[in-house]
């Protein structure tokens, strides 16, 4: 409101507290009016643009909402979290921690699926990519990328639950990941696969620089380092729907889950051979199995019962008694 408009409200107030006849100031009141007509306008039109910019803002802001879901795709439910609610920035930046990275991929993909229509495949491939993406958040592991059929991830960054529980989590999922697998299998085979899928899984841990890299223009949220490469190498190195994993991921998780000792392979980049452990189960859905299995410091025993067979129950005692004879024959003092 003016200060024209002001004094004129004043004026009318006091000609109405001394009960005048507002005829005598006809044309003040005619102006005050008018002035008020105009600033209804006024703010008739402010209404109008507010409404407007509100529309606008309202458009934008569901754009907004819209492409952050799209993005939430791109991300590792983990990593995009912490971006949108500001716990990380978007720079170039890394760090030095110690997770627990895993590799997996499918044995001759390519040989496997190449009857198959593009079709087809791709809806096979992303629905195994799916089961296993499911399963890796069921265990909040950070997804870092698809590479075709092949999967990394890792556990203990941006959040960790210690290194003995992110390595132990990371064990259990790639149980529960062949698991499914091998359910799948007939859904898959039905959809025109020639042979079930059979996967190699590697699991390695150590310290790693993790952040972001790239460029201004374009970078990614990932790991490098030694045990990055050694992950690698463990699954290359595994056999079909084995899971084969690093010492040190071992020493972490040998009290929980049955492992055998492998051959030692050789690592670029490491001048010594790595020991290195296959994943037989849980000990405790081992107990639910009809299975005999002893694992100490000095030795690993695992027998399935279902596996002996009349045929060869006389074979599996001669191995076990050969194995008793050897080490009764030792000169130990």
């Amino acid at each position: 409101m003016s200060m024209k408009d002001k004094d004129y409200l004043e004026h009318i107030e006091e000609l109405l507290l001394q009960e005048s006849d507002l005829n005598n100031d006809k044309d003040l009141v005619q102006q005050l009016v008018k002035e008020h007509k105009k600033t209804i306008r006024q703010l008739n039109k402010i209404l109008k643009i507010s409404d407007k910019v509100q529309d606008e803002v309202n458009r934008k802001n569901k754009l907004l909402e819209d492409l952050s879901h799209k993005l939430s795709f791109y991300l590792s439910p983990q990593i995009y979290e912490s971006i949108f609610l500001g716990k990380q920035d978007v720079s170039l930046k890394s760090g030095r921690k110690k997770l627990t990275i895993f590799f997996s991929d499918l044995v001759n993909f390519t040989q496997t699926t190449e009857n198959l229509q593009p079709e087809v495949l791709s809806d096979i491939l992303n629905n195994y990519l799916d089961e296993m993406v499911t399963i890796a958040l069921k265990h909040g592991a950070t997804i870092d990328k698809f590479i075709g059929d092949a999967i990394m991830l890792f556990f203990g960054d941006p959040e960790s639950q210690g290194e003995h529980q992110d390595a132990l989590r990371c064990v259990m999922m790639a149980i529960e990941m062949r698991e499914k697998i091998q359910e799948l299998a007939p859904q898959w085979m039905d959809k025109g696969l020639l042979e079930p899928f059979k996967v190699r899984m590697g699991i390695a841990t150590g310290y790693v620089t993790v952040g972001n890299f790239g460029s201004n223009h374009r970078m990614d949220y990932t790991i490098i380092g030694g045990h990055v490469n050694l992950a690698s190498r463990l699954e290359e190195s595994a056999t079909p729907n084995t899971i084969l994993i690093s010492h040190e991921t071992y020493s972490l998780i040998k009290e929980d889950i049955l492992c055998e000792a492998k051959e030692k392979i050789l690592v670029k980049g490491i001048p010594y051979p790595i020991p290195t452990y296959e994943v037989i189960d849980l000990y405790k859905n081992l107990k639910q199995k009809n299975e005999i299995n002893i694992s100490k410091k000095e030795m690993t025993l695992y027998i399935n019962k279902d596996s002996i067979s009349q045929e060869n129950q006389l074979a599996t005692i001669k191995a076990l008694q050969k194995a008793i004879d050897e080490i009764e024959s030792l000169n130990i003092k």
